[in-house]
């Protein structure tokens, strides 16, 4: 049966059978076998995710497409999927990031992006700042100010946190009049229910009505509790991740949707994060509501990243064979429950994000125009690239190309 908002309650994962943890199903499941990924089990995957994503069966099947290795085949069948569900045309939007703050008093094992007020390299930007950088984004040609920072618990208004972000979405309006705001990942919502002991409702509404117009799916690393306690120990929980999504979905704002993928977790963790996902897209769809737009590969690097992290996983830049291969995964899995795919070139450069094209993905993302945080972690692929670069790049695969809005529409200016 497919997944419902009453059998979908994050909250009681530990108990429920209706859907349950990834880390519970990876117990239930039998190991992925080495079979070679082919049609008839593309299509065993796709009934059985389409009617229990989060089954035994279902997660049987995932960690076995996941564990395939990169090969033509594969990438075929990516591709193929993707020209049937989305076409050839490849999107991007043309946007800029927004980092006002990397004050956070949460110590993620991998980022390099957070100081200690004061530190060197610490920053808090005023809101004079953020609106001449909004202007200018306007002015560049920008439909959209993608807004994140870190857990500034200093970040009130009188006294208030909700306050504090509600001004800066009003500031920012006032600066770029008609601009979409894609702010305030579900950690940073939480934060500001917490640090004002309000429900997360009274958030979501009081950044609705100062102009928020969706945000972004990240902070969800990897949605395995046994991951994040060796990861990200101080985040939010994969179940609290989940209940943000469906509260912020149920309150008619869309979000996108990532994977952190590259360091601790197994082909299995990956698989249980993915059909996540699609349980969390279908109890959207089934009650109408808003849901995921897009899903967003992020390869982990760890050039920057804490020594033992590091060693650990082996490497500071992203296996980029692995991470085409998961591109490719990743649509199979996802299928029509999620339609658009987009790669990061920040962290595998725009090259890397172009022979994703071929792996199943259809968009290419933003001109950030200052990407701060994975730069600050050592990725190689730049902060910023132009509508030229990015239109370049699709056209090097005889594909059309078209800039689109935040949520995948067209452009009023390219009707």
């Amino acid at each position: 049966m497919i997944a419902t908002q009453e059998s979908f309650d994050p909250w009681a994962w530990r108990t429920s059978k209706a859907v349950l943890a990834p880390s519970q199903l990876a117990s239930e499941a039998s190991p992925a076998t080495s079979v070679v990924w082919n049609v008839d089990l593309q299509q065993q995957l796709a009934d059985h995710v389409a009617a229990a994503p989060t089954s035994a069966h279902s997660l049987a099947l995932a960690a076995s497409l996941l564990a395939q290795p990169p090969s033509e085949s594969l990438q075929q069948q990516a591709d193929r999927l993707r020209r049937g569900l989305v076409g050839d045309t490849v999107t991007y939007v043309v946007n800029r990031n927004l980092n006002f703050t990397n004050h956070c008093l949460q110590h993620c094992s991998f980022c390099a992006f957070r100081r200690d007020p004061g530190a060197d390299g610490a920053y808090w930007h005023s809101f004079d700042t953020l609106q001449e950088r909004a202007a200018e984004a306007a002015q560049l040609g920008a439909t959209e100010l993608c807004i994140q920072g870190g857990l500034n618990p200093e970040a009130r208004l009188n006294g208030s946190a909700l306050r504090y972000y509600q001004a800066l979405l009003q500031a920012l309006q006032q600066a770029a009049p008609g601009l979409h705001l894609h702010a305030f990942s579900p950690q940073e919502l939480l934060f500001m229910a917490q640090q004002d002991q309000v429900p997360l409702q009274a958030v979501i509404d009081g950044l609705m009505a100062s102009g928020l117009g969706s945000i972004p799916g990240t902070a969800a690393e990897v949605l395995d509790e046994a991951v994040r306690a060796r990861l990200c120990p101080e985040k939010l929980t994969a179940r609290e991740w989940c209940a943000v999504v469906l509260q912020v979905h149920r309150s008619g704002l869309r979000s996108t949707a990532t994977l952190m993928a590259g360091h601790l977790e197994t082909s299995r963790q990956r698989a249980g994060h993915l059909l996540t996902l699609v349980a969390l897209q279908q109890v959207a769809w089934q009650h109408s509501q808003a849901g995921f737009s897009e899903f967003v590969l992020l390869p982990f690097i760890g050039a920057q990243a804490p020594a033992a992290l590091r060693q650990r996983v082996g490497r500071d830049q992203p296996d980029r064979p692995a991470m085409l291969a998961l591109t490719a995964q990743a649509r199979l899995l996802l299928e029509r429950w999620i339609v658009n795919h987009q790669p990061s070139w920040v962290k595998l450069t725009l090259a890397g994000a172009t022979e994703a094209l071929r792996w199943g993905c259809n968009d290419l993302g933003g001109t950030l125009m200052e990407e701060s945080i994975t730069s600050a972690a050592g990725a190689l692929g730049g902060t910023a690239q132009s509508v030229a670069a990015l239109r370049a790049a699709a056209r090097s695969l005889q594909r059309p190309v078209r800039e689109r809005t935040t949520l995948y529409g067209v452009v009023p200016a390219c009707v």
